[in-house]
Order: structure tokens, then C-alpha cells, then sequence
């Protein structure tokens, strides 16, 4: 018997049940802290992924921000460092955020999802796409952070951040780069997520996504009123 493989269905059957039978919408403190509710975020139990993760990986960034960016989810440096965006990920977008004229350290970055899912493969932790149930469980931390920040603009990076504010009919490919409102903030902007670049094929395809990305950027620079 492959023992890998067996492990690995184990993991994943264990997951389903876990998904199935427990995932809750999270309830943030009421508080305008956003101290209070980064403390309050590290005990979410709210749906099974903390039993996996290293620990929550909150936003971070001014607390006044103009510009907040949501991504997917952690993955694995950034469950291990407990910051968003500090993987490979993490390093193309820092690259276009610069070419774009945005300072990070300006904007707020944080995810849809605060718990990395993942998967085993030998010794490797690979990422896995959320599903309903937990983004819904853990989109009120999302709107508490919103709700703190007040930023003028949101970046939307890649279908999960999109759809857990837009709904699940929401589709990138089709209102990318759109200034577009939501009940959660008045402006957002969708793109692509910056590990989409990553997956490309070829270097051909990976410059001329880059581009793209940098060109949804500089369109959200504008948007947010700080070009």
C-alpha cells in the first residue's frame, strides 16, 4: 500500500467531514480597535481550516489606508510567518505594486480567507481552494476590517477575494480592471491574483500577464485618488 497516498486520502476525507458538518459565519467583537480585532481573530474557530493552519494570518498595513488588497488566502510561507503576501506570491506583487507607484507600506493587505487549506504531497503543503462554507465563515473578519480601515478603494485579487465580495455569480475575466461598488465598499477594482502569474507557461505569457496586472494597479492608483 502506498502509505503517502492513504495519508493523503485520510487528510482529505477528514477535510470534507470536517467542512461538511462545521463552518459557522465568525463573529468579530464590536470594537473600533483594530488591536482588539486582530487578538480576536487569532481564537476563530469558526470553521475546521484553524485545525490545520499554523495560526491565523490577519491583514496588516495603516489602519487609514486609501487602498486595502484582499487576497485569497495564506499560503504556506505566510501560515508559517503569520503575514500575508511574503511568499513568491508576495514577492510579484510587491514588484508590480512598486512599478505601478503604490507603496506597500501605504496600503492594507489582507485575505478572504485567514486560515491556510492545504493539502498534503510527500513533504510539501499544497494549497487548496477554499470552498462556501468557509469563505462565508470567515468574510465577517473581512467586513470588520472594512469597517475599520474605511479605504476608499478595494483591489480585488483573483476569484475567491471577488466573489466573497461580489457573490459567487461574480466572474474576474469578464469585469477586470472595472471600477465597479458592493454592499461590502463603495469602490472596488478586480484583477487577476498575483500567483496567477506564476502558473503561466511560458515567459512570453508570464511578461505579458505581469503587464496586465501593473496596468490594473496603476488603474487602481487612479481610482482611489492617489495618483
Amino acid at each position: 500500500m502506498n502509505t503517502n497516498r492513504t495519508r493523503v486520502a485520510i487528510h482529505n476525507r477528514n477535510m470534507r467531514t470536517d467542512a461538511e458538518e462545521f463552518a459557522r459565519p465568525a463573529q468579530p467583537p464590536d470594537t473600533t480597535s483594530w488591536s482588539a480585532l486582530r487578538e480576536a481573530a487569532k481564537d476563530c474557530e469558526a470553521c475546521h481550516l484553524y485545525k490545520g493552519a499554523t495560526q491565523t494570518v490577519f491583514g496588516e498595513g495603516p489602519k487609514g489606508a486609501t487602498m486595502m488588497l484582499v487576497g485569497e488566502q495564506p499560503g504556506d510561507y505566510e501560515d508559517v510567518a503569520g503575514k500575508p503576501f511574503v511568499g513568491p506570491a508576495g514577492k510579484i506583487m510587491d514588484q508590480a505594486l512598486e512599478e505601478a507607484g503604490i507603496d506597500r507600506t501605504k496600503v492594507y493587505v489582507t485575505n478572504a480567507v485567514k486560515h491556510f487549506k492545504w493539502e498534503p504531497r510527500g513533504k510539501r503543503r499544497i494549497h487548496q481552494k477554499p470552498n462556501s462554507r468557509e469563505i462565508a465563515a470567515c468574510r465577517p473578519w473581512l467586513e470588520a476590517e472594512l469597517r475599520i480601515v474605511k479605504p476608499k478603494l478595494v483591489v480585488a485579487m483573483g476569484a475567491t477575494a471577488a466573489q466573497t465580495i461580489f457573490g459567487p455569480a461574480f466572474r474576474v475575466t469578464r469585469e477586470r480592471g472595472k471600477v465597479l461598488s458592493s454592499k461590502l465598499a463603495p469602490r472596488v477594482l478586480a484583477t487577476v491574483h498575483p500567483s496567477s502569474l506564476l502558473r503561466q507557461p511560458d515567459e512570453a505569457s508570464r511578461e505579458r500577464e505581469y503587464k496586465r496586472f501593473v496596468s490594473d494597479l496603476r488603474a487602481a492608483l487612479y481610482a482611489a485618488g492617489e495618483e
